[in-house]
């Protein structure tokens, strides 16, 4: 018969093991891993699991958004010209985009926007925008004119007497702006208006508070994407994809560009000569853009140098392949970089590094297989960033764009609250400037194209001295608008600087000769 030393020993076993379960279950409850209703009240429901955030997702209120009813004629009518109905479209009646439309594909942000907003889901898909119909609730306002597709449609020759199609649908727009309070009441600086292509809205852009095509201002303005021409690579699941993309470098497209996109014929000398490096000179054609999907899924690397624009469709046509964007240019401004860390998945050259001979070739070569397939990773997980759809999808491209919209907001609040209040506006422009450039005939036209362009805003204190070595620019306003995105060097030691609205900085310590 166990004695009671054993009986006291066997007591204090039992009184440990209870007080560990109970350590146990304390802490698991602390610590989230129990959830004691289950237990004890079996009829109310568990915590739910943790959701998983994308990695630029919000969880802000959605963008209140109003749209004007414009008779077709402003949209979907420049879609189908033969169409005589002029009702508002909707929902119901949504055409969805012509799927043999070529190069006019890139420029349709307008009509994937308005379908986003057009799209009716009850406000429970967690997008970042939605449609109200009282404009009294209206964060922002969204004016569905497809002033790209109208360009692209309407006679691209200024002499093509189509043009004058195009006039008048800006002509009739400003019109209806013009007489709507909203418009009024801020200017039109929460009103958005894409014009994605660099002629787009050509004749009267400045009455929508936009600047020239070779201006910006990102202090209101969003960059955004081109829409991909070519087909997205939806079951890039190949067991080596390094190995398996055999060209090392590849670009397709053309090859005579004005501007920075000069660029292309001189790369086309540097690039010739090896053996893994597809340069060539082609059209977009539709059998060609067939043919240039194929070949991007095969490189490692496709190139991106400066269009008629610092950003081309081509970027984003290698982002939906995989291919990791080699970018050439040295004033690019890149959608949603706020939120996307384009060096985790792109390279980038400068012209000058880019037209070195081998220079940029052997750059490439060096791109480890590992670090290579760690770019590629990051372009499939992000590629869905650049996606237009209808019906539209969270966190596509244009759930994206709406955000920078959003983010935009506090900005243009702040505007139209002080113009509100303001008795004499914009005080601060009321001081001239005198601005003198020596060596005026030794700048680059393109130089001298951004100085005049500056001065656009006040014409009437507009003075440029072209027949002498001087440049003289009389400026009403203080600090000027943002007309650059760089800083180089010119000839003769004139050294200009890119001119920031929010600086409030005296020209002078701008501009030095």
């Amino acid at each position: 018969m166990p004695n009671a030393r054993s009986h006291k020993m066997y007591g204090k076993a039992a009184f440990a093991l209870i007080f560990a379960f109970l350590l146990l279950l304390t802490y698991s409850i602390f610590i989230g891993t129990v959830d004691i209703r289950s237990y004890f009240l079996p009829l109310l429901p568990s915590s739910p699991p943790p959701v998983v955030q994308s990695l630029c997702a919000t969880t802000s209120p959605p963008l209140k958004v109003y749209m004007y009813d414009l008779p077709r004629r402003f949209n979907v009518g420049i879609m189908n010209r033969r169409s005589t109905d002029q009702t508002p479209v909707t929902a119901r009646t949504w055409p969805p985009w012509p799927k043999n439309s070529g190069l006019k594909r890139q420029h349709s942000i307008e009509y994937w926007m308005m379908g986003s907003l057009l799209f009716d889901s009850n406000g429970g898909d967690g997008r970042e925008a939605v449609r109200v119909s009282d404009p009294e609730l209206a964060d922002a306002f969204f004016v569905p004119f497809f002033s790209s597709l109208s360009f692209n449609t309407h006679g691209h020759n200024m002499t093509d007497p189509d043009t004058r199609i195009d006039r008048q649908l800006q002509i009739d727009l400003l019109k209806i702006l013009g007489e709507s309070k909203y418009w009024q009441r801020s200017g039109g600086r929460d009103h958005v208006i894409p014009l994605t292509h660099p002629n787009a809205f050509r004749f009267l852009r400045p009455q929508v508070n936009a600047y020239p095509h070779v201006m910006s201002n990102l202090s209101k303005d969003v960059v955004t994407p081109y829409v991909h021409v070519v087909d997205s690579f939806t079951d890039d699941d190949r067991p080596d994809p390094f190995e398996s993309r055999t060209t090392l470098l590849f670009f397709q497209g053309r090859t005579y560009r004005k501007d920075e996109g000069i660029v292309r014929v001189k790369l086309a000398k540097v690039l010739a000569g090896y053996d893994d490096v597809h340069y060539e000179r082609s059209v977009a054609t539709g059998e060609n853009i067939k043919l240039s999907t194929r070949r991007m899924r095969l490189s490692k690397f496709c190139l991106h140098p400066a269009g008629d624009t610092p950003s081309s469709c081509r970027l984003f046509d290698a982002i939906v392949s995989h291919c990791v964007p080699v970018i050439v240019s040295d004033e690019i401004e890149l959608p949603f970089e706020d939120e996307i860390d384009y060096t985790k998945f792109s390279l980038f050259f400068s012209f000058k590094e880019a037209l070195k001979p081998d220079y940029m070739v052997n750059q490439l070569r060096n791109v480890s297989k590992e670090r290579w397939i760690e770019m590629w990773r990051t372009l499939k997980n992000i590629s869905h960033h650049f996606e237009f759809n209808y019906p539209p999808e969270k966190e596509d491209a244009v759930d994206m764009l709406w955000r920078q919209v959003k983010h935009k907001l506090s900005a243009v609040k702040l505007s139209v609250h002080r113009i509100q209040r303001l008795k004499i506006p914009d005080w601060w422009r009321r001081r001239n400037t005198v601005l003198q450039v020596t060596y005026w005939e030794s700048l680059p036209l393109k130089h001298r194209a951004t100085l005049e362009e500056c001065t656009m805003c006040t014409p009437e204190k507009y003075s440029n001295e072209k027949e002498s070595q001087i440049g003289v620019f009389n400026v009403n306003s203080n600090p000027m608008p943002r007309c650059v995105q760089y800083s180089s060097q010119v000839p003769d030691g004139v050294h200009i600087f890119g001119l920031d609205v929010c600086s409030y900085i005296d020209l002078f310590n701008k501009i030095h000769v």
